[in-house]
């Protein structure tokens, strides 16, 4: 079985904890290794939101023994990726109208901040890494090539967010662009603007590279708000079409908060 090569030939890093976190695997373990490989499942939504999670089959599908799921499922549901249902086992948690505007509204918070510091602060070497990332462009009319091209945006703007300086601020945008992955490969009809995308992340490194603090968190503002406008279009696009049930989201659970 695939999941279980992969399982054995690689060897993740232990996660990051979060700002506040108190549940964390040793580097190389066992615990450390699924929980890389279950969360990544989740980020590219192969477990998509709402997905029911059964120890067991987790651990016959990776070699390994229940315990070391259990630790990698009590980390994923600590960083808000997985919740237990009692008496019935684990299911990746949704993701809902709510949590789209609170993902934006946060984003619009901390990550101009973010992109500023970064203008003033980052080295030589993140700003290289920056540049390289924004001119990537490979193809996205496939569905490996479109989930390679979030993966690709996630990085560049963890990076970004490093740059800042500020390891709490850099540690709290990771957890939202996880989210932000998940949200875009959930099956919503995102594929448009892509190019827009890639302009703004070049616009973004331009500011950076001259040092332009004020020109940087414009185009980050510009940027998220952009990225909004397409997700929340591209939702009620599929909260009014016949097909909406391919898309891993709860539409209908919340009510959306503003």
């Amino acid at each position: 079985m695939r999941i279980r090569q992969i399982f054995q030939s690689t060897q993740a890093d232990a996660p990051r904890s979060r700002a506040g976190a108190g549940v964390a695997a040793a580097p190389g373990s066992v615990s450390a290794r699924a929980y890389g490989i279950l969360k990544e499942q989740i980020l590219t939504c192969q477990l998509p939101p709402g997905a029911s999670l059964n120890e067991g089959r987790l651990a016959e599908q990776l070699g390994v023994s229940k315990t070391p799921i259990r630790e990698a499922l009590a980390m994923l549901s600590h960083e808000g990726f997985v919740e237990v249902l009692p008496r019935q086992g684990y299911r990746v948690t949704d993701l809902t109208l709510a949590d789209v505007q609170e993902i934006f509204n946060l984003r619009l918070l901390l990550e101009p901040a973010a992109a500023a510091l970064a203008a003033e602060r980052a080295t030589a070497d993140q700003l290289q890494a920056l540049r390289l990332l924004a001119e990537e462009n490979g193809e996205v009319d496939s569905d490996e090539g479109f989930a390679a091209f979030i993966a690709q945006g996630r990085e560049f703007h963890v990076r970004l967010a490093e740059a800042s300086g500020n390891r709490r601020l850099a540690v709290t945008l990771q957890h939202l662009l996880e989210e932000m992955q998940r949200l875009y490969l959930s099956g919503l009809n995102v594929r448009s603007g892509i190019e827009d995308q890639r302009g703004e992340h070049r616009d973004l490194v331009a500011a950076l590279l001259k040092g332009n603090h004020h020109l940087a968190h414009e185009i980050a503002v510009r940027q998220i708000e952009s990225s909004r406008e397409r997700i929340m279009e591209a939702l009620l696009g599929a909260m009014s079409s016949p097909v909406a049930a391919g898309v891993n989201l709860a539409l209908d659970r919340r009510r959306t908060s503003r």
